[in-house]
């Protein structure tokens, strides 16, 4: 069994719990692969030998079995970014706090290796999206995937922008608003939902566009599917507006326009039997529950 291993480390206490799960893949004879800044700071704390690492470049292989990442939500989306297309199954760990990604709890980390050999879990098959243009973006060039969403916003100024939206060339509207969101259904439960998008099933085939804070207030969510081709761009007071996939921003001059589609990839995470996405979304969204008694 080979594993891979992330994090972006802020507290020590986390630090035991990537020993248990190294503790459980020693008892199993699991190859192990870390990712090579984590492995300097694990090393620097902890005595754990000799490992291999990888990084964005190198030492990864669709070989892997799993990728485990330790973390938020937000340690998810950049791990993402390392396996690519290679299709090697993720689960997160979860030492943030909400947890709509990384759903498994630190003190179970053991079940990451143990469920995994018993056959005690699925695989959701997860969308991403991605950002082409006609011009260079530095910031986007070996990664212009997203599995969240890609988002067009204003950039050094209070005034709202416009948004001219196409949809498989034709003309849909123009949002004047403080950016613009397009949603996997991953990500209708993140920045798309506090802006009032709607929650969808991770395996419908569908992409949401949501107006951030639209002046117009007819304007509303609208879903579509997935094979759609949007084309944005944005007019405004000032010369650039910020693009964003996931947690990486570009700034891009105004009246460039971009496409917006789904990814030719999708990742695939690991859900484990005793977890599901309903019962996710009822736990961390508190559906159901009364919070006034």
């Amino acid at each position: 069994m080979k594993i891979a291993i992330y994090a972006k480390i802020y507290e020590n206490e986390t630090l035991d719990y990537v020993m248990e799960l190294l503790d459980e893949c020693s008892n199993i004879g699991a190859k192990v692969s870390i990712e090579s800044d984590f492995y300097a700071q694990l090393s620097a704390s902890r005595n754990i030998g000799q490992y291999d690492t990888f990084d964005r470049k190198t030492g990864l292989d669709s070989t892997f079995e799993v990728f485990v990442s330790f973390g938020g939500d937000g340690t998810i989306l950049r791990a993402i970014t390392y396996i690519r297309d290679l299709g090697i199954p993720i689960v997160g760990v979860n030492t943030g706090r909400l947890g709509f990604l990384s759903t498994l709890k630190k003190e179970e980390v053991r079940r990451v290796v143990t469920d995994f050999v018993s056959g005690a879990y699925e695989i959701d098959e997860r969308s991403l999206v991605e950002v082409n243009a006609d011009f260079d973006i530095p910031e986007f060039r070996d990664m212009n995937f997203a599995l969240n969403e890609v988002s067009v916003s204003r950039k050094d100024t209070t005034s709202m922008i416009t948004v001219e939206t196409h949809l498989n060339n034709e003309y849909l509207t123009s949002y004047w608003a403080d950016g613009l969101i397009v949603a996997t259904p991953t990500g209708s439960t993140g920045y798309s939902l506090s802006c009032g998008g709607p929650v969808i099933m991770p395996g419908v085939q569908s992409l949401v566009i949501t107006p951030i804070a639209p002046h117009n207030l007819n304007a509303r969510p609208l879903v579509i599917s997935d094979d759609t081709i949007i084309r944005l761009k944005v007019s405004g007071r000032e010369e650039n507006h910020l693009v964003s996939l996931d947690s990486r921003i570009a700034t891009i001059e105004n009246e460039r326009e971009i496409t917006v589609k789904r990814a030719p990839f999708i990742i695939k995470m690991i859900a484990y039997t005793s977890e599901s996405f309903l019962e996710t979304i009822r736990n961390k969204l508190l559906w159901g529950q009364d919070k006034r008694n």
